[in-house]
């Protein structure tokens, strides 16, 4: 399975992934899916916002227990941030049947589409749209650098935008959905591999998702001309922007949270010229939603009072924003008990990256699993992961499919 998905979608020049919502890498990769689903005998659905199922088992008896993740990037993303997670879901179920394990509830492998965000901007849609935290009417009106609206792209690719929005029966059907995902950071790392956080586990359970959002800052300056213009008669926007970098950093760094701007666009762009408008985007976490308000108002203030001595407005839109996930105390409790072994309990660790699992549990139980990763690296082409451990990772979902769904 991971030879086969490993070319879609690959970039020559930086060795990172463009599997980027509704292109044709992420058709492939949904072909792909398909593919997969078939060859074992399952049967294979798409949903009204584009996500892709795999059942085992007749859906409509609920209670169903699912598992999977997505296949889409970032840009120059690596192999492994959403990927693992679907091949491991599959590589789970054939390790079922190879157990003789017999299901009695429903099992299924889902695909979320758009995952990542990287085209439209705001992350996890199809489990956003699914659960109804995403509307109809905002879905809609999304559009990527292009112009592009997220109906006409769902179009191009084959698909029926006017069918999206809330799926509530879909998801009553599920009793428990288990996220099998790479381990963004090196709390799992071995020991002596220089993490201050080694646990020495290939594989952990998560406790929690740290509430996180992304915020758009536009800086308007003056267009002007950069060869005969005096320092002191611009208007730069360029100047408070790096500014609230800056800003970004320290605010972040004194309250143990995290700031990065990522994103960056500037009008008209020229070499010569002056900027009209610098638009950054602001990505924003941290432990506690009191530390998080507190660290992006400080930022959001230090843009404000910057821009003013810059002769630039500042205009700040909140784009989106997820709340903290306390996955389902109960479900996480049980995972922890499967997994662990010969009274080593396994590790249960917070995560400070937004998940599907963490948007689905507002709706049904979820859970997720962390496959460690030995440098930390993520959406980085140098993000990677052993196959001994990937080969544990599977075996530990198998293990909680059967204890969650089998006789």
């Amino acid at each position: 399975m991971w030879r086969d998905l490993l070319p879609i979608g690959r970039d020559a020049d930086s060795g990172g992934y463009r599997r980027i919502a509704w292109t044709g890498a992420d058709a492939d990769c949904r072909a792909w899916f398909r593919d997969q689903a078939e060859s074992r005998g399952l049967a294979y659905e798409l949903d009204r916002n584009g996500n892709q199922w795999a059942w085992l088992g007749d859906p409509a008896l609920g209670n169903a227990v699912v598992t999977g993740s997505h296949l889409d990037s970032v840009p120059d993303g690596g192999a492994f941030d959403g990927p693992l997670g679907v091949v491991s879901s599959f590589a789970a179920l054939d390790e079922l049947r190879a157990r003789g394990a017999e299901p009695a509830r429903p099992l299924a492998v889902v695909n979320f589409g758009d995952e990542e965000g990287a085209r439209f901007g705001l992350a996890c849609v199809g489990s956003r749209l699914a659960s109804g935290q995403l509307g109809a009417e905002q879905a809609h009106a999304l559009r990527d650098a292009d112009g592009t609206s997220l109906p006409q792209a769902m179009e191009r690719a084959g698909y029926d935008p006017a069918r999206i929005g809330p799926d509530p029966e879909r998801l009553a059907r599920i009793g428990a959905f288990v996220e099998l995902h790479l381990e963004q950071g090196r709390a799992l790392a071995p020991a002596g591999s220089g993490s201050t956080a080694s646990s020495g586990h290939p594989v952990g359970v998560a406790s929690a998702i740290w509430p996180h959002g992304r915020w758009r800052f536009d800086f308007h300056g003056e267009a002007n001309h950069a060869g005969t213009t005096r320092i002191e008669d611009r208007r730069d926007p360029m100047l408070t922007y790096a500014a609230t970098v800056l800003a970004a950093r320290e605010r972040a760094g004194l309250a143990g949270a995290l700031a990065t701007f990522g994103k960056v666009r500037v009008v008209p762009g020229g070499v010569n010229a002056i900027a009209s408008l610098v638009r950054g985007w602001l990505d924003s976490r941290a432990a506690d939603e009191e530390t998080l308000a507190a660290v992006v108002g400080e930022i959001e203030r230090a843009a404000v009072q910057r821009g003013a001595l810059d002769g630039v407005d500042v205009r700040i839109t909140r784009e989106s924003f997820t709340p903290v996930v306390e996955f389902e105390h109960g479900l996480r409790d049980k995972l922890a008990g499967l997994l662990g072994k010969d009274g080593v309990p396994v590790p249960v660790l917070p995560t400070g990256a937004g998940h599907d699992a963490g948007i689905l549990s507002a709706s049904v139980p979820t859970a997720m699993l962390f496959v460690r990763n030995p440098t930390g690296v993520s959406h980085s082409p140098a993000e990677t992961a052993a196959e001994d451990d990937c080969l544990a990772g599977v075996t530990a979902l198998a293990d909680v499919l059967e204890g969650l769904a089998c006789r």
